[in-house]
């Protein structure tokens, strides 16, 4: 055990040093990685010193029964966001809703691009439907995310007249709620956001009413893949336990 939390420790540490020297995170979450990696290497310590055979056996017993059933949560949570991955979404929705993500001084970040570019080849085989961008304008952002996602679309020639934009909204609760005010009722909806996201945005829209609605999963940078699927987590856990949404 000490040479499994020993390794396990190592990488979570160079992982966080990694996207702290990458320059492209949007917030200071990744952080988690380099506390997860001391706590890592703080377990190591105790198997190599046999600080843990002296830990009396009904105590041994009750930390190991918290971490089987803390992991198999955090397992069951991970399951419901990877079975949303490879969401599509049908044909001939009558509006899309991109959910907004970081803008950056040179335009959208590369998790919005993606967003984007999904959402493009969907309007483009579908003429009919109606896009709705939705973010406000953070303190460490140059425009709003509607504005920034409006200029990209149209800059790839989608038609104004196409777009609504919604620039109030902070978080995912935001964005779907305030974007409801451009969707007439019993509208088909299609929520674009990268796979990770996929199955949150979902359930949150059916906690808001919203009628016949899916995901449509654009893809995610893999490098900041297991970072996003860990600050997923969290999410879904602020926001059920908040009541924004079930489960399932």
């Amino acid at each position: 055990m000490a040479v499994i939390f020993l390794i396990v420790g190592i990488l979570c540490c160079i992982y966080c040093i990694s996207i702290f020297f990458s320059g492209v995170f949007g917030s200071w979450f990744f952080l988690i990685w380099g506390v997860l990696g001391i706590c890592c290497l703080g377990a190591s310590g105790i198997f190599a010193s046999g600080l843990w055979e002296r830990i009396p056996f009904a105590l041994r017993s009750a930390l190991v029964g918290l971490f089987a059933a803390g992991l198999l949560f955090f397992l069951l949570i991970e399951g419901l966001i990877v079975s949303r991955f490879q969401a599509k979404g049908e044909q001939g929705l009558d509006y899309l809703v991109v959910l907004g993500a970081q803008m950056r001084e040179n335009g959208p970040s590369k998790a919005l691009k993606l967003r984007l570019d999904t959402a493009y080849d969907y309007l483009m085989e579908n003429p009919d439907t109606v896009v709705v961008v939705s973010g406000g304008q953070g303190s460490n952002e140059p425009v709003s995310e509607a504005q920034g996602m409006y200029d990209y679309l149209t800059g790839r020639g989608i038609a104004p007249e196409r777009i609504r934009m919604e620039d109030r909204s902070r978080n995912t609760v935001e964005n779907l709620q305030f974007s409801r005010a451009f969707i007439p009722k019993g509208a088909s909806v299609g929520i674009v956001t990268n796979n990770f996201h996929v199955y949150r945005a979902e359930r949150l829209a059916e906690g808001q009413g919203y009628g016949k609605t899916e995901g449509i999963a654009a893809p995610c940078d893999l490098f900041f893949q297991a970072n996003n699927m860990i600050r997923e987590f969290f999410g879904v856990m602020k926001d059920w336990l908040s009541g924004n949404m079930k489960l399932w």
